[in-house]
Formats: C-alpha cells, sequence, structure tokens
C-alpha cells in the first residue's frame, strides 16, 4: 500500500507527465497545420519548387522529431490505442543486392530437444554503403619469343578521355553527375574525396570536366540539330551570373534552352532539351541558336523572339503561353479585390480543364476537341476582353493585364488550330528549373567558356531525365564509347534516346 507521503510525489509526477503531452500535442497539432498550410494552401506564383520543397521537408522532420519524443517517453502511457502510423516507406527495387542475416534463437528446448524449423519471418531494409573508390590496376605484359627474333608483343593500351591520366570514364561521369544533376560544386565534391583520402585539387577536377564537356560537345551538337528539325518547339531563357575578371564581379548571361516535348499528343520525337549559353538576352540569340529551324515555337512573351517574325521566309509562327497571361490577373488579384480579373482566371481555369482531359490524344484529336469544347470559351474570352478593357483604365492594374493579353491574343489562341501546341510553355520552364538550383548552388559560372560548358552538360543529363535514363550510365557508356574511337557519321547513336535501346 502505497505511503500517504508518497501520494504528493505521485501526483506531481503525474501533473508533470500530462504537462508534458500536453506540450507534445501542442507542438505537434502547430507542425501539422502549418504542413496542411504548405501542402494545400495557396502558393505565390513565383514561388522556387525547390524553396517549396525545402519547406515541406523541414516540417516533416520536425513532426518526426515530436512523434519520436512521443514514443521514446517511457512515462507516457496511452490512453487509447493508437493505430500505427501510415508512412511512405517506399519500395526496394528487385535490382538491389539482398545480404541476408540470419538471426538464430537458442534451438536447445527446455526438455532436451533440438527445435526444428517451422517458418519465418522475414524483413527488408535499406542499407546505404557510402561512395567506394577504387583503383584499377592494368598490367600489360611483354612477351618475346625465344627461338627467333620476332620482335616483343604487347597488348595495346585502352584508350580514355584522360590519356595518361588518373579518372575512369566512370569517375569523369560520377563529376559531372555530381556537378550538374546533383549540383555539387567541384570544390565541395574535392571535399567529400578528401574524407576518403584522395586529395584531388578542385582544379584537377575542373581540368576533368572540361575535357569531358569537350568530348560530349558533337553529341550535343546532335542533340541540338535533331531538336530543330522538329517543327514545333518550346523556347525560354534564365539568367546566368558569370565572373567577370576585369571588373572583379558577376555580369548576367544567359541560358537559352530549346526543348521538344511531343508526349502530350503521343508524338514520334522523343523529347529532348539543349541549353546554349549567351552573354545577353538580345533576341539576336534567338534567331542564331534557331538557324535552320522552322514551325512552330512556343515562348512567353518576350519582345526578343519577334525577330523570328522578321525572316524573309516567314516560316517561323509564335504560339504564346496561357500561364503568362493567368500569372498577370493573379497578381492583380493579391492585391486586394479585383472582380474583372476574376471573370479572367475563371475562363482561364476552364481552358486547363478542357486540356486536362485532352492529354494523350493524338494531336487530331486534340484540334477537333478543341474547335468543340474550347473555342465558344475563347469567343467568349475575346468579347469580355474588349468590353472590360473599355471600362478600365489602361494604366491600372488590371488594365495593365488585359493589355498583355491583347497584345498576344493571336498567338494564345494558335493552340485552336493546331493540336500539338500545348496551352503554355511549362514544359520548357520546367527543364529550366535544375539550371537555377545549380545557379544557387554554384553561385556563379566562372567564365563564358564554363558557362557554355555547364550548357553542353546539362542538355545531355536533362534529356537523359526527360527519357527516363540514368544520367551516370549513359555518360559512362557515351564517354566510353568516344574514347573508344566513335566514328563522328555514328554520333547520332549516343543520343540518350539512341543509346538506350543499343545497351
Amino acid at each position: 500500500m502505497t505511503a500517504p507521503d508518497e501520494l504528493p510525489n505521485d501526483i506531481a509526477e503525474l501533473k508533470a507527465i500530462i504537462r508534458a503531452q500536453q506540450d507534445q500535442n501542442a507542438r505537434l497539432e502547430a507542425l501539422v497545420t502549418s504542413f496542411k498550410k504548405a501542402l494545400f494552401g495557396a502558393k505565390s506564383e513565383k514561388i522556387d519548387p525547390a524553396q517549396y520543397e525545402l519547406e515541406l521537408e523541414d516540417i516533416e522532420t520536425a513532426i518526426a522529431l515530436v512523434e519520436a519524443e512521443i514514443d521514446g517517453d517511457e512515462r507516457t502511457a496511452p490512453v487509447r490505442s493508437v493505430k500505427p502510423r501510415q508512412t511512405n516507406r517506399g519500395s526496394l527495387p528487385k535490382h538491389l543486392e539482398r545480404v541476408e542475416m540470419v538471426i538464430e534463437p537458442e534451438r536447445s528446448c527446455a526438455c532436451g530437444t533440438e527445435r526444428h524449423v517451422i517458418g519465418e519471418d522475414v524483413s527488408e531494409r535499406l542499407d546505404i554503403v557510402p561512395a567506394q573508390f577504387r583503383v584499377i590496376v592494368t598490367r600489360r605484359p611483354k612477351y618475346a619469343c625465344r627461338s627467333c627474333e620476332g620482335g616483343i608483343v604487347q597488348a595495346p593500351a585502352p584508350a580514355h578521355i584522360i590519356a595518361g591520366g588518373m579518372p575512369t570514364e566512370a569517375t569523369l561521369a560520377h563529376v559531372l553527375v555530381s556537378k550538374y544533376a546533383d549540383h555539387l560544386p567541384l570544390y565541395r565534391q574535392a571535399q567529400i574525396y578528401s574524407r576518403q583520402g584522395i586529395d584531388l585539387d578542385r582544379s584537377t577536377l575542373a581540368a576533368w570536366v572540361g575535357k569531358s564537356a569537350f568530348e560530349l560537345t558533337p553529341v550535343y551538337e546532335a542533340l541540338m540539330a535533331d531538336l530543330k528539325r522538329s517543327t514545333k518547339l518550346f523556347m525560354d531563357e534564365t539568367t546566368a551570373p558569370v565572373l567577370a575578371p576585369d571588373r572583379k564581379k558577376t555580369k548576367t548571361g544567359y541560358f537559352w534552352a530549346l526543348a521538344r516535348d511531343d508526349r502530350p499528343w503521343n508524338g514520334d520525337d522523343p523529347p529532348g532539351v539543349a541549353f546554349t549559353y549567351a552573354p545577353g538576352r538580345s533576341g539576336q540569340h534567338a534567331e542564331n541558336i534557331l538557324s535552320g529551324f522552322s514551325g512552330i515555337l512556343q515562348v512567353d512573351g518576350y519582345a526578343g523572339y519577334n525577330r523570328l517574325l522578321k525572316r524573309p521566309t516567314q516560316d517561323v509562327k509564335l504560339a504564346y503561353c496561357w500561364a503568362h497571361a493567368r500569372r498577370k490577373l493573379h497578381d492583380v488579384t493579391q492585391s486586394g479585390e479585383a472582380p474583372i480579373a476574376q471573370e479572367g482566371l475563371a475562363q482561364i481555369q476552364a481552358l486547363y480543364r478542357i486540356e486536362k482531359d485532352l492529354r494523350g490524344l493524338s494531336a487530331d484529336q486534340r484540334h477537333t476537341e478543341r474547335q468543340e469544347r474550347s473555342k465558344p470559351i475563347i469567343d467568349a474570352f475575346a468579347l469580355w476582353l474588349a468590353q472590360s478593357r473599355a471600362r478600365l483604365s489602361g494604366k491600372s492594374p488590371t488594365g495593365e493585364a488585359l493589355k498583355y493579353i491583347a497584345k498576344y491574343w493571336g498567338g494564345l489562341c494558335l493552340f485552336l488550330d493546331d493540336g500539338r501546341i500545348e496551352l503554355d510553355n511549362n514544359p520548357v520552364e520546367r527543364t529550366i528549373r535544375p539550371i537555377a538550383l545549380n545557379r544557387k548552388n554554384a553561385l556563379f559560372a566562372g567564365h563564358d567558356a564554363g558557362a557554355q560548358n555547364w550548357a553542353i552538360i546539362a542538355s545531355l543529363i536533362e534529356t537523359c531525365k526527360l527519357n527516363g535514363i540514368e544520367p551516370h550510365g549513359y555518360l559512362y557508356g557515351t564517354l566510353t564509347a568516344i574514347a573508344g574511337g566513335r566514328k563522328q557519321t555514328d554520333i547520332n547513336q549516343l543520343l540518350p534516346w539512341n543509346y538506350a535501346k543499343n545497351v
């Protein structure tokens, strides 16, 4: 029986447990609220996707910490039965190596007889071994004949991208993928290697990257040529800070992205993207990049693309982006009540709902459906646009947004006449996001030439991603083929989608 003087201590302990539970529950509720807001709440049109993912990541980590704290508190007694937390444990693919561990119990029974197996429980857990470095030692014996003077024979040395150097093609691929796909600058990679006792100067890694970019240039040029043979492409540009040595500060260059993605209408050509670095944003750069291209180019509202319409051949049509038009109206609604802008957003949203239904249909089917379902909305939108502009000052925020839409109206409506045209320019904007993330990690490119190397390798890596190809395996195989003397006439076979067929 509990002594009377022990009761106050027990009560105080219980109160402490209750307060701890209440504090944990309050923290957990606040974190769950923040998580729901980040996941389902309204998001800024200009939010960086990487920043959004980081926000969710940190909130989820904090939630897991509180839950672990609750689970690990031995003083906490469950008030009611709680179902196990449903989590996405992921899946473990079959190609991963399996290392089996058999945990045997005591097999001798108390009666003196040895127990026999009646079944087993099997569980699988993901284990990670840090990157393993190894040295490939190549021996080439020399042979001579004792009976004659036929000379000495020796097998030729295998060809490598870095002739007489340290790295294998697999190492070069790893450095390229780490820098341009995983966004690890070379100095950070050097730090990682040094922890394994491998001292590689950043300048050495840079030399490897430069040599690899040089050898991959013919593949990049073949990719660009293949894209320009298409008759429907996307184009966009993003800033690229580049160090200006003379001024000891950065200047603003641009990566121009030329992309193809015919998957929404089941086109025959595989998706791809090619980046080109240019020191400015002049439309002349777009014209130079698109030399030899004719067809439909889907772009945003940047006026520099208008140079393409002045070609003597008149062989380029510009399709514009409804996402940019929507963004103009959306920005107006964020600063206060804007009923006219809200009406415009509702009409644009109706077009997107139709497009969702049309994804995966052929170009002809999309054209037919758009004429039946989207054209009436566009006709009504045109009337609404004219009436609304007549009622508003052109200098008001809503008036400016409507002026933008009216300015590009012809190109915005071009999707009605061609089932290959998308409603917006988002496919190419998605390919630019890794460039932006790499830009944040690397801060800036060190030189114009370095920026073009960036463009070459990023083009091949992002095209691999678009085609579901693992970039490291592709670059390793491609560099090996180039080192082995792949003929220039066969260079198209090294394009990501062709390489995947031959592996």
